[in-house]
């Protein structure tokens, strides 16, 4: 039995002839005739008695055309839903992205209105987590990918595609007297109030130790742990804040300007996603667009 048959079946219970369900089917007489007695014998059942050039459908006919609907609305269903899965117009499919706090006000925004213009029925949600966080929520399926910087450590199980990189860069208010400068170095910052990142991180370790061999004593006067909030402090004249380029480059709407930190420390960047788990059309599509508003929100980079 094929959906072919099921369709003629259902053709000739509405017209009451061959004639008819060829018109309604765009087959030939001789064709729908074919269908209806591979459909009998295949369920070896009469469905249709000739009475007076008409097909009077039988009992068992009756009692098998609510199916024979419910089976063709279904079908029609699942094609539909295929297609609205596959041009992005799905109200049922779900895309789950985690990203970094300091992504939230300006970058994601950007992103899913680029995504809503081809995908306008998923619906999206997004999960604004620490790197580790990131790992553990893909790991458990939570969400479908998510970006984050790569620290060395990687979980087993997560593919890690490295997209963006960034520098260490001197973020202040752009009256600032070191706003002049077009580089900043250690000593550079010695007796200014500074704004430092991530406490006990790898990097942040790195930078304090090498203030130390510059013989700087850091006058760190905010602990903050993202990199929005370090560059809303530093426009408000609080201090310096070291920060990656990377982020540095999402806020530039406020009145900051970055100054590249040498000794040169880079960062990278990268989409995590679970090892061997297909990524659905919807997800595919929400990834592009992240990595589009990364290459946006990178351009005249000024580290």
């Amino acid at each position: 039995m094929n959906i072919k048959q099921l369709e003629v079946f259902r053709a000739v219970l509405s017209t009451g002839s061959t004639m008819g369900a060829a018109k309604s089917t765009g087959l030939s007489q001789s064709g729908v005739s074919r269908l209806v007695q591979q459909l009998e014998s295949d369920l070896e059942l009469t469905l249709f008695q000739r009475v007076k050039g008409r097909l009077v459908p039988t009992p068992e006919a009756r009692t098998l055309e609510a199916e024979a609907k419910t089976v063709l609305l279904n079908l029609a269903r699942f094609s539909q839903l295929a297609d609205e899965i596959r041009t992005g117009a799905s109200e049922t499919e779900a895309v789950r992205i985690g990203l970094p706090s300091s992504m939230w006000e300006n970058f994601a925004p950007a992103m899913l209105k680029d995504y809503r213009e081809g995908f306008p029925g998923v619906r999206v949600e997004t999960f604004f987590e620490t790197t580790m966080t990131i790992q553990r929520m893909i790991d458990q399926r939570v969400i479908d990918f998510g970006f984050l910087r790569h620290e060395g450590e990687i979980s087993p199980g997560i593919r890690l595609e490295i997209v963006a990189e960034g520098r260490s860069v001197a973020v202040m208010h752009r009256d600032h007297r070191l706003a002049a400068r077009d580089v900043i170095r250690p000593e550079d910052l010695r007796g200014e109030p500074l704004i430092m990142l991530g406490r006990l991180r790898a990097h942040r370790v790195m930078l304090d130790r090498l203030l130390q061999n510059e013989a700087v004593r850091a006058d760190v006067r905010i602990e903050t742990h993202s990199n929005s909030s370090a560059c809303a402090y530093a426009a408000e004249g609080l201090g310096i804040a070291l920060a990656s380029s990377f982020y540095a480059n999402l806020y530039k709407h406020l009145p900051v300007v970055q100054r590249p930190f040498e000794p040169k420390l880079t960062q990278r960047f990268g989409i995590a996603t679970a090892e061997g788990v297909p990524m659905s059309l919807a997800a595919k599509g929400l990834m592009a667009a992240l990595k589009r508003q990364i290459e946006r929100s990178q351009v005249d980079d000024q580290a």
